[in-house]
């Protein structure tokens, strides 16, 4: 259940998706346990390789910006508990995943109905919460798998001084997750009939095992995963580029170059090859950004679904850059990329529900849709422009829309005006990383 509280009155809703079952797909059949875990985006799905990212950006908020963010109250039921509110909030989402781990380490894709359900809230929403695989051999998937290996392994540093036998647990997982990537790394998915819910699919898996191999290396200096990482770090280094978004959902390499330095790896070829790309294209992105009229980051090629969520990535990119090599031009860029998502846009618009003078307010957001408060949820991120105008709505829009203008706040607009938690962890990256530079 949720409540938030006197601070946004009326905005609650009863406990949800309290039962599950094993879609055909997974290799399985019969009841199964629904508990914890994000809503995903509009939805009410589950997704594991969203929740990699997602998850992963939260926790590195925790890792690199503890001090801003160690004294924020969320008024959560685990409030006072001793624990950093932050973790505590992450921890609902590592509950969830685990559970989704087979006992061989291998890891289902999602959690979802077979369709989206109609705009009703949470606790109205009646359809089966499946546990979704790939429909065949070995059901489990790579990504997934790779995504789950490390975050647990990120959590393993993260919750050892406030509750070791939880961060025991997750290493334990992330150790069974790369076991069976090795034996199947390319496991990958689409959404098995009738399943119509998001595919997040993703067609090479061996960003997701970089990734997993620099987070268990900097958790427990294994060999294993050294001998990995240095053999296959040179590749994802080499394509660094300035001009695309550093990381996705379907894009974690760099997540696993950059751990790699910022958790004093010894390989000095390495180091400095990994430095040496994220630095240049760091500048470059700096340049492009004050040459923008908005001062934004984003390039004309990435208003896309989600290009709020880039232009936050954007800003994790230079704040990592910076962690790297001090640099005031890294954080004002990433400042910018801040301006841009809360006003300083074509719109004069907060991007942010509930935040600043004129905030949009027709998320295409469920419980935002299906209550009976005026406002939107608080807090959420929307989408964003997007060129691709990909729903009824956008296409009514003048097919010389410049990409930047390729937006409405309308609820139908889910193309544009959808939110999701892999645009909303960068926000709370960069506002986080923002604060620690002030």
């Amino acid at each position: 259940a949720v409540d938030l509280g006197p601070e946004f009155p009326g905005f609650r809703h009863a406990a949800c998706h309290l039962e599950g079952a094993w879609h055909p797909s997974s290799g399985k059949t019969g009841p199964r346990v629904s508990k914890a875990g994000w809503h995903d985006a509009g939805d009410y799905g589950r997704y594991v390789v969203n929740s990699g990212i997602t998850t992963g950006t939260l926790l590195w908020t925790w890792e690199m910006f503890a001090a801003p963010v160690r004294g924020v109250k969320l008024n959560l039921p685990e409030s006072g508990n001793g624990t950093p509110d932050i973790l505590n909030e992450i921890r609902w989402n590592l509950e969830w995943m685990l559970t989704m781990q087979d006992e061989d380490g291998g890891v289902w894709h999602k959690q979802t109905s077979e369709k989206f359900p109609d705009f009703i809230m949470p606790e109205k929403d009646k359809l089966v919460s499946y546990v979704v695989g790939s429909g065949s051999e070995p059901f489990k998937t790579s990504c997934a798998t790779g995504d789950l290996a490390a975050v647990m392994a990120i959590a393993a540093r993260a919750y050892k001084p406030f509750d070791a036998p939880f961060a025991d647990k997750n290493l334990r997982a992330a150790e069974k997750a790369w076991t069976w990537l090795a034996k199947f790394p390319k496991a990958t998915f689409r959404n098995p009939p009738p399943v119509s819910t998001g595919a997040y699919g993703d067609g090479n898996c061996a960003d997701e095992a970089l990734w997993a191999a620099a987070e268990l290396y900097r958790t427990t200096g294994g060999a294993e995963y050294r001998k990995y990482f240095l053999e296959h770090y040179g590749a994802f280094a080499a394509a660094m580029r300035p001009a695309a978004p550093a990381e996705g959902w379907a894009d974690v390499g760099n997540l696993g170059l950059w751990t790699y330095v910022l958790g004093g790896g010894k390989d000095a070829e390495a180091t400095v090859a990994i430095r040496k790309a994220s630095l240049a294209a760091a500048d470059q992105v700096v340049e492009r950004t004050k040459a923008n009229a908005y001062h934004t980051s984003l390039t004309a090629r990435d208003y896309v679904w989600g290009s709020n969520g880039v232009a936050a990535n954007y800003g994790m990119q230079l704040l990592v850059a910076n962690a790297f090599e001090p640099k005031s031009a890294y954080v004002d860029a990433a400042l910018d990329n801040l301006h841009y998502l809360l006003g300083r846009n074509t719109f004069s618009l907060s991007w942010v529900t509930q935040v600043g003078a004129n905030p949009y307010r027709h998320p295409h957001h469920r419980p935002s849709g299906a209550d009976t408060n005026a406002e939107p949820w608080p807090g959420l991120l929307s989408g964003g422009p997007n060129r691709g105008k990909q729903d009824a709505a956008m296409k009514r829009l003048p097919a010389d829309t410049p990409p930047a203008k390729c937006y409405l706040d309308d609820q139908a607009a889910y193309a544009a005006n959808e939110v999701a938690i892999n645009w909303n962890a960068p926000l709370v990256f960069l506002m986080a990383g923002v604060m620690s530079a002030e």
